[in-house]
């Protein structure tokens, strides 16, 4: 079994995903996603929230929040430095309308039942309380324990039972090509000590290229790698 990471590593990992470096292959999508979480803020109240991360190994977005948070609670089957609670998102073991807000970033796809899951996410949320969610459209298979992989209509009917449902896409289909292409080099590249020099010198260029070039592709998101849900209950 895995050593369990420290609290280090977990924060370290976490602010890697909020502002990441130029040198991640997934730098495109996680810029993108930043921005839509942070720009969906003026959905919540601005002070006292309760908060439950849905697989919150990394809470990335949470200092985002700042002094929003009255109590935030995370859960994931797997018990590490930041998570308060062991379970699973078909199952919250919560009462009904307990949070404000509910994230569930990037773990989605990894439910046996992802309609269970949204059904339970709105189930713990108040009246009028909301949940942030990305999934992944196109992406390599990171593990055997995946199932899914969502498309904007997929992800309407999953959270249709909510008031307000608002799908957008984590960049366009150029930024999701060139995303791919960084993630294809990164895993796939022989021999392995080479990758090391793509991080600071093919994968750098290529996300500059993709951001600059993704904003003549503007609207297109058939190609996007992933996309970012709001909904209102």
């Amino acid at each position: 079994m895995p050593a369990q990471p420290t609290l280090d590593q977990v924060l370290h990992a976490g602010r890697g995903r909020l502002r990441p470096s130029l040198r991640n292959p997934n730098w495109l999508v996680l810029r993108e996603r930043r921005q839509i979480f942070r720009d969906g803020l003026r959905r919540l109240p601005a002070h006292n929230l309760s908060v439950l991360d849905v697989g919150g190994r990394l809470q990335p977005y949470r200092a985002l929040l700042g002094e929003r948070v009255r109590r935030y609670i995370a859960i994931d089957p797997q018990l590490t430095p930041l998570v308060n609670v062991a379970a699973v998102g078909e199952a919250l073991p919560f009462r009904d309308e307990q949070f404000d807000f509910v994230i569930c970033s990037q773990v989605l796809e990894y439910f046996p039942d992802p309609q269970q899951a949204a059904c339970e996410i709105r189930r713990v949320l108040r009246k009028g309380g909301v949940a942030f969610v990305s999934a992944p459209s196109v992406f390599l298979r990171d593990n055997d324990k995946e199932y899914w992989r969502f498309l904007p209509e997929g992800l309407r009917y999953l959270f249709r039972d909510f008031e307000t449902v608002e799908v957008m896409s984590e960049g366009n289909s150029v930024a999701g090509l060139f995303r791919t292409v960084n993630v294809f080099l990164a895993s796939f590249m022989k021999p392995r000590f080479l990758v090391p020099v793509l991080e600071w010198t093919v994968i750098p260029s290529l996300n500059l290229a993709g951001y600059l070039l993704a904003k003549l592709g503007r609207g297109n998101d058939q190609f996007t790698a992933n996309f970012s849900v709001w909904a209102r209950k």
